[in-house]
């Protein structure tokens, strides 16, 4: 677990440094070197081992990959609600959307198949890397694609996958929540399913909201990301909600409840560990 007054991956003390100085630049280019090798071993896994190898199998690569990801970038992960368990099968994981970093921080709670945008798989690198990991890609301006993807994310819940989407359709600063889009809610219905809200905030090691991780207006990923590797520590604050039952419920009543049980997590106030509830080891 990441704490103030430890030293960060460089082996640079930060005990006298105020948390919220930025990284040196020297740190900052062996953290991102260390993320470069981490990548490239995250694409070879994909390409490589996981043809040979069974969905258990893969689901913890991706965590453990994921995990070590976090924790090169000193991202402190604070899980709240996750049950001793885990989550189930057939489940669909909606989220409030605010980073690229989201996939990552997720995947720490449940590898999962992500839904995205079709313009995803073309960012350099970590198009390859989220591709090889199962995404569903989507053309959410061509309706028979949109009924494609959902037909084949039926097809994977129903088989006991697990998948994530953000139903906003786009990422905000996290300090707002905008409606949830139903459309993409279809396939857990047509599985007879669970829905599972998770809210999603950042904050700094003094408990402020952080928008450094934020992946909005006119940013390029180049620009979140080194933004992030400023970061000192970051803090993400993962709430899970109760599921919510699909197998009677409409995709737009769904929506709603789901984006209710986000904004109900994020009004509150930020907190310790609740009892019950597993956080990150790793991160």
């Amino acid at each position: 677990m990441s704490t103030l007054g430890s030293r960060d991956s460089a082996g640079a003390a930060t005990g006298s440094t105020r948390p919220d100085t930025p990284l040196p630049l020297p740190l900052r280019l062996y953290r991102s070197a260390r993320v470069a090798v981490h990548v490239a071993e995250g694409l070879m896994t994909t390409a490589f081992v996981f043809p040979w190898v069974g969905v258990p199998k893969k689901q913890a690569l991706i965590r453990r990959w994921c995990r070590l990801l976090l924790h090169m970038l000193k991202v402190e992960a604070r899980i709240h609600g996750l049950p001793a368990g885990g989550l189930p099968g057939n489940v669909l994981i909606v989220a409030n959307h605010i980073s690229w970093l989201d996939i990552f921080v997720l995947n720490t709670v449940q590898p999962s198949r992500f839904i995205a945008k079709s313009e995803l798989r073309r960012w350099p690198v970590a198009g390859r890397l989220i591709a090889g990991c199962g995404t569903l890609f989507i053309e959410r301006e061509r309706r028979h694609d949109t009924l494609k993807v959902n037909r084949h994310a039926a097809e994977a819940l129903a088989r006991g996958d697990v998948i994530a989407i953000f139903p906003e359709g786009t990422t905000t600063d996290g300090r707002e929540v905008l409606p949830f889009h139903g459309s993409l809610l279809q396939p857990i219905v047509d599985a007879g399913g669970h829905v599972q809200p998770i809210a999603i905030r950042y904050r700094k090691a003094t408990g402020e909201h952080n928008d450094a991780p934020a992946y909005i207006g006119e940013t390029s990923f180049l620009q979140s990301y080194w933004r992030v590797t400023a970061e000192r520590m970051l803090v993400v604050e993962l709430h899970v909600a109760r599921l919510l039952p699909a197998r009677e419920g409409r995709r737009r009543e769904l929506a709603r409840a789901a984006e209710a049980a986000i904004r109900t997590a994020l009004a509150s106030p930020a907190g310790g560990r609740e009892p019950g509830t597993r956080g990150d080891p790793q991160a």
